[in-house]
């Protein structure tokens, strides 16, 4: 586990239970994704790292105009304890405990080609009954896949790719 995800997850535990204490899990959800984006820009990660850039001004930066007064002050224990550059670390690990405590599965469909409404829609069903939870669906194009898809769900990854049957095909008959 690297040093970065071991720092951030006391700061994403708080997060989470700020935000779940406020019943305002996807507003701090958002508001990390920007945090967490804006942070992972090269020229602002240099520009935290300066010390001529006050806490506060920090915190200016890296909240959205939404965000509650309880967010900000949690953006200020970051800066004060030089943690704002673990924000897309926090963001993520926040969202792993959101995803938990909803009963969410986050699944991300990459196929060669857009698919149809209806065949993401029988996709989020059959994942919905293997995992008995909800389904959020993102996708993806990645013409190198040459057809079919590939499902990312978390620890569950089913390759139903044209270019993954060819290289385990490949692997089969070099065997």
């Amino acid at each position: 586990m690297s040093q970065a995800m071991t720092l951030a997850r006391p700061y994403a535990r708080a997060a989470f239970s700020l935000a779940h204490d406020a019943g305002s899990l996807p507003a701090w959800s958002d508001a990390l994704a920007f945090a967490a984006h804006i942070a992972a820009d090269p020229q602002v990660a240099d520009l935290l790292g300066n010390p001529r850039l006050s806490d506060a001004d920090a915190v200016t930066l890296l909240s959205p105009e939404v965000a509650d007064d309880t967010f900000g002050r949690f953006l200020a224990l970051l800066a004060e304890n030089s943690r704002l550059p673990l924000l897309p670390e926090i963001a993520g690990l926040y969202d792993e405990l959101r995803f938990e405590a909803e009963r969410v599965v986050k699944a991300k469909v990459t196929s060669a080609v857009e698919l149809p409404t209806g065949e993401l829609e029988t996709i989020k069903l059959a994942l919905a009954k293997r995992f008995g939870r909800k389904v959020e669906i993102e996708t993806a194009i990645d013409a190198s896949l040459i057809g079919g898809a590939v499902i990312d769900a978390g620890d569950v990854v089913i390759d139903g790719s044209l270019k993954g049957k060819l290289g385990r095909l490949e692997a089969a008959l070099s065997h």
